[in-house]
């Protein structure tokens, strides 16, 4: 079994630590971050940590309305429209935040969808690979400037356990000729974002830069929003009464704590010599075996460098399609 660098560092850090232990004695004063998805759920407590700590976010939102509501109480935060289905609303983003900025300290892809009915979005893509992957790989792209031109940028990528449900179908990553499968396709749009971080990690290097991905762990936010109650009981995330089952209430995170992971390595000075690994529970992620049981660690086909390269290839052909 490969380990592609996955071994914990043991930051001192935990599954349940909150924000403001992540933060303590952080300065951000003066950086400049982008946090999508940064409105609703883990997004909106990790903007408000960053805010916290001096830094100036930009939030690009889908839905101006509410993300003017959800961040009114914060200061130091910026709000743009963009749509990551779209992409010329990606580009445009990029372009007119490039313009009003000489450099790009943070960038969060939090943003993404899970587990929705099928639908294409840009030139026919599966919506969860086109938003969670491709809207982000068009985003960064199209920052990287900002991002090389910064000291020491950091790119974080919201991946998730939900990887070990599908690697890359290399075959048929759209589903054109198989039959859509919406957990099979939010698990390759998970993968994606963990061997994205894998390949740009190399590229911000130049710049003394990181990328790392994040498994923010279990937790209930508007991502759960195409669930109905009878499927989420049957994955045993609520009972019969349709609160959280005992199972979640132990192992489910709050979303202050869902953010943390996020936060560290966004910001910990304890990741300067690491680059590129999934990480989760505030730590650098324990490679696994692909029949590992248990809710812990990362399977080969999230971290595996050749796929990450294959992957940024294939990213770039679409993009240049599109």
């Amino acid at each position: 079994m490969r380990s592609d660098g996955q071994t914990p560092i043991g930051s001192g850090f935990g599954a349940k630590s909150e924000p403001d232990e992540i933060m303590a004695g952080i300065d951000l004063s003066g950086r400049h971050a982008i946090v999508t998805g940064g409105y609703s759920g883990i997004g909106l407590e990790t903007v408000r940590a960053l805010t916290a700590a001096g830094a100036t976010v930009t939030v690009p939102a889908r839905s101006l309305d509410k993300a003017q509501a959800a961040l009114a109480d914060l200061e130091g935060v910026e709000i743009a429209s963009m749509d990551l289905a779209d992409l010329s609303t990606v580009r445009a983003f990029a372009n007119a935040w490039a313009d009003a900025h000489e450099r790009l300290d943070l960038l969060v892809n939090n943003a993404g969808i899970m587990a929705c009915p099928e639908a294409r979005v840009g030139p026919g893509w599966e919506s969860q690979f086109g938003t969670n992957h491709m809207g982000h790989f068009a985003l960064t792209l199209a920052l990287m400037p900002r991002l090389l031109a910064a000291r020491a940028p950091r790119v974080i990528a919201l991946s998730s356990i939900a990887h070990r449900m599908s690697g890359i179908r290399w075959d048929d990553i759209q589903y054109e000729t198989t039959p859509y499968d919406k957990w099979q396709a939010y698990g390759q749009a998970k993968t994606a974002n963990a061997l994205f971080a894998r390949a740009l990690h190399p590229r911000l290097a130049e710049a003394g830069g990181h990328a790392f991905s994040v498994h923010p762990g279990g937790i209930f936010t508007p991502l759960q929003r195409h669930l109905p109650i009878e499927e989420m009981q049957a994955l045993g995330w609520l009972g019969e009464d349709g609160k959280p089952s005992a199972l979640a209430s132990a192992h489910f995170k709050t979303p202050t704590q869902g953010c943390s992971t996020t936060l560290w390595t966004a910001t910990s000075p304890q990741l300067v010599e690491h680059g590129g690994q999934y990480c989760e529970d505030c730590d650098i992620a324990q490679a696994v075996a692909e029949d590992s049981a248990g809710f812990g660690g990362v399977r080969a086909q999230a971290t595996d460098p050749e796929q990450a390269e294959r992957l940024w290839t294939l990213s770039e052909a679409l993009l240049a399609e599109a």
